[in-house]
């Protein structure tokens, strides 16, 4: 077995390309594969490991991958060796886990696409479990990697989505990609969209951004926190937004993507993680979802310039991923 490699952050704001120990002995409901793909989550990476202060020793890190199986226990029948697969694994040559926990990739999606599925998966939980309808407005507030597939998703569900942003490279991707309403910041003074959106998801993570979303979306309305609030923005008080939640009848809530079990827990329970995930795929492979351009494939010996690109917003696209294949 070639020596094993994962992506690590040794010191605060660096990404370093390590050797680590070979897998465990497979257990007989586990597989052994490959890694060929992993992606960035620019979001949860940066914020929750990449810039953090003090590191202790070297953190792996990472969430998703696609991986090709090259061993299978005795107990293992929904995979076949040479199977491809999408998991939530991290940054590493390997991927061992239990074969429960993966999921095909349908026939004929490239994988460095598929492993596209796990940000989709973020903004799923918010279509499963809102109020609002097909056939409804749905403003989506920051057109990031989350927001911007957010859109997608929610337009190929039947809704009427518009896209808010002060990016305007990003508001040019999402016209690419068929949101035909685009907007540098909440259009107020529109009639037609103000106060009109049964549902504002707010994925930007920034104060105002949600305090927008309280005063534009219709009376009894939802506003989704998608977006983490890793870092205070602005000067805002409570007050401002609570305001605007009290007055306008909102309905805010978390966007948090594990509100829905990860897979089904008795048979009662039809929405799960999987089950969003195996959608994204399929949406991936119908070319339902627009990607053209916008994945940036990286050599994972270059982590470093790829996460400092990421944190001063020098990524060409909107994706950063992870081509093992090119330090094997």
């Amino acid at each position: 077995m070639s020596p094993q490699k994962a992506i690590a952050v040794t010191a605060p704001q660096t990404a370093e390309l390590i050797s680590i120990d070979d897998p465990s002995e497979l257990r007989e409901n586990e597989i052994r594969a490959r890694t060929l793909y992993t992606l960035v989550s620019p979001g949860t990476e940066l914020a929750a490991r990449y810039t953090l202060e003090e590191i202790e020793s070297p953190r792996l890190f990472g969430y998703a991958a696609v991986a090709q199986v090259e061993q299978k226990g005795a107990a293992v029948q929904s995979l076949d060796i040479g199977d491809l697969f999408f998991c939530s694994g991290g940054h590493k040559s390997f991927q061992q886990l239990p074969a429960e926990n993966a999921i095909p990739v349908p026939e004929g999606l490239a994988a460095e696409k598929a492993v596209i599925a796990r940000l989709m998966g973020v903004t799923f939980t918010t279509l499963i479990t809102t109020a609002a309808r097909p056939g409804e407005k749905v403003i989506v507030s920051g057109l990031g990697p989350v927001g911007f597939l957010g859109s997608q998703i929610f337009k190929r569900s039947g809704y009427q989505v518009y896209g808010c942003d002060p990016d305007a490279q990003r508001l040019e991707y999402a016209r690419k990609a068929g949101i035909q309403h685009v907007f540098p910041r909440m259009p107020f003074d529109d009639a037609e969209i103000a106060k009109q959106a049964t549902l504002v998801v707010e994925c930007s993570g920034h104060e105002q951004g949600a305090l927008d979303a309280c005063n534009m979306v219709k009376v009894r309305g939802e506003v989704v926190l998608v977006g983490v609030p890793w870092q205070r923005k602005t000067d805002l008080y409570s007050h401002d937004l609570l305001q605007a939640v009290f007055h306008n009848y909102v309905v805010l809530r978390s966007g948090w993507e594990w509100e829905i079990p990860p897979s089904e827990t008795f048979r009662f329970q039809h929405h799960t993680l999987r089950k969003n995930f195996e959608t994204s795929l399929q949406w991936l492979a119908e070319g339902s979802i627009y990607l053209d351009g916008l994945c940036a494939m990286v050599d994972p010996r270059d982590c470093q310039e790829a996460y400092q690109n990421a944190l001063h917003h020098k990524t060409e696209g909107l994706f950063t991923i992870f081509d093992w294949g090119r330090c094997s």
